[in-house]
């Protein structure tokens, strides 16, 4: 039987059918969590189950046709029409079995942060600070920025940002599926305001993404004895006080040496709560990074330095062009990737991925 040929689908079924019943179970219903952590692995297995059911309709249909070819031309017809649809449907449940980065479905958290070039850097990382929002409003994310460090000429040393998608999606379409190719050092060619000369200079700001840690995530465990918590007052442009309570909070984490700051909410509860939530966060991060490096499998490490010559991507204004350095990507649309119509930048990082992947799996 045609359905032999793939127990892994068959295995995902099973499991795509029993994770309906546990979803409709009263303590599951009842409990957020468990319903998001449920209907995210079933929203992962709806990509292989859709294709499984369309390989599965069109090979029996096949196999019907090519049974009663001899007996009759129009089935002949049939199965010869049908035998290029069959394959393709078989390379499509193929390209769906190959195992997703299992965060895809989640949503995530960015820092962006100003690199080499002064204060053109920080007029850099807030376009790009600017480009993200554009982008997510245009995915029908919702956004919230948890802290923004802000320049007296309107730029950004730092800024932390989340990104949700709204209600449950399939991975492919979730936040971390796209944004997790943002992460490195992004270069920027133009004459900035501060020149007085009209010369174009070359800065840097640097992204990082990582996936949100759901708040009962069982991967992730933070024991308060390892938190080391300092309080001081929010500061603005300048570094002035904005406020006279000691609300901004910096969290360290003292077994990795992460450290977080927080100060844009209003309460020192609230700001710890934010810095807790990224935390959590950066750790599930490091977790992955950590388990891909043992298993000699780094997905898309990012940058960390903000060195230029580490760059992922060139934005040059003058020519109005943007490169991605990944996969050679080039187009002469600056001004509108900026405005966020950047799909087409981050569709070359996701086919490049899928082609290593698929080159992988054949191995």
């Amino acid at each position: 039987m045609a359905e032999s040929k793939f127990p892994s689908a068959l295995t995902a079924v099973k499991e795509y059918h029993d994770l309906e019943e546990a979803m409709g179970q009263p303590d599951v219903v009842s409990d957020p969590n468990k319903i998001r952590k449920l209907a995210r692995r079933h929203s992962e297995l709806g990509t292989i189950v859709s294709a499984y059911d369309k390989w599965k309709s069109l090979s029996d249909d096949y196999e019907t046709a090519q049974e009663l070819a001899s007996e009759d031309e129009e089935f002949a017809a049939e199965a010869k029409r049908l035998e290029p649809e069959v394959a393709a449907a078989e390379e499509a449940l193929r390209v769906a079995l190959i195992p997703r980065d299992p965060d895809d479905g989640r949503d995530t958290i960015m820092e962006i942060k100003a690199g080499t070039g002064g204060e053109e850097a920080a007029l850099f990382a807030s376009d790009l600070l600017r480009m993200y929002t554009r982008y997510a409003e245009k995915r029908g994310w919702s956004i919230e920025i948890m802290s923004e460090n802000p320049t007296e000429l309107g730029g950004v040393k730092d800024a932390q940002l989340a990104f949700r998608s709204k209600g449950s999606v399939a991975p492919k379409d979730g936040v971390w599926a796209s944004l997790k190719y943002e992460g490195g050092v992004h270069r920027v060619q133009r004459i900035p305001v501060t020149e007085s000369q009209g010369r174009i200079q070359t800065s840097a700001a640097g992204v990082i993404v990582f996936p949100e840690a759901d708040e009962d995530d069982d991967e992730i465990q933070i024991d308060p004895k390892d938190l080391k918590i300092d309080i001081f007052m929010s500061s603005g442009p300048g570094g002035q006080s904005v406020n006279t309570t000691y609300s901004a909070v910096r969290m360290t984490h003292i077994p990795t040496g992460i450290v977080v700051s927080m100060q844009d909410e209003k309460s020192q509860i609230q700001n710890r709560a934010a810095a807790l939530r990224v935390l959590k966060s950066r750790l599930l991060q490091l977790k992955r990074e950590q388990e891909a490096a043992e298993a000699a499998d780094m997905r898309h490490s990012q940058v960390r330095s903000l060195d230029r010559s580490e760059r992922i991507r060139t934005y040059n204004f003058p020519e109005n062009r943007i490169v991605d350095h990944r996969t050679n990507y080039k187009a002469y649309n600056l001004d509108a990737v900026l405005d966020g119509d950047l799909q087409a930048v981050i569709d070359s990082d996701i086919q490049a991925d899928e082609a290593e992947r698929l080159a992988r799996q054949a191995v």
